[in-house]
């Protein structure tokens, strides 16, 4: 019996979507707390950033790149198993990666200040 098999558009852009606006959550939130650190330098702010406020769009912008980036590998003819094989390590990966370079500029703006964020400096 021959398998056939719709590509997900809608999923498409609902990732796609559903990623967008988890990032500009993402940015909102990070942009807040960074100027709230910037006018009283508490080292408290920084660290409340790594809670939930900051997580869950980051979640959700992992998420929304995990469906697009399996419905865009299920267009290609793949099934949707195959698909989420590919999609998640992928996604997982990423995201480490991302993480773990932001709490690396934090601690770097925590220490020496915008100025030490200043790339012009090295020019």
């Amino acid at each position: 019996m021959p398998y056939y098999y719709n590509p997900p558009y809608f999923l498409l852009i609902a990732g796609l979507l559903a990623g967008i606006t988890s990032g500009l959550a993402f940015d909102a939130t990070l942009r807040q707390a960074v100027q709230e650190w910037s006018n009283n330098r508490s080292t408290r702010t920084l660290a409340n950033l790594h809670g939930l406020t900051l997580r869950l769009p980051f979640l959700g912008i992992c998420a929304g790149v995990c469906v697009f980036l399996a419905s865009g590998v299920q267009i290609f003819g793949f099934p949707p198993k195959i698909a989420y094989v590919i999609a998640i390590p992928l996604t997982l990966l990423t995201a480490l990666l991302v993480w773990s370079q932001l709490g690396k500029i934090l601690i770097q703006l925590e220490k020496g200040g915008s100025k030490a964020l200043d790339l012009d400096s090295f020019i």
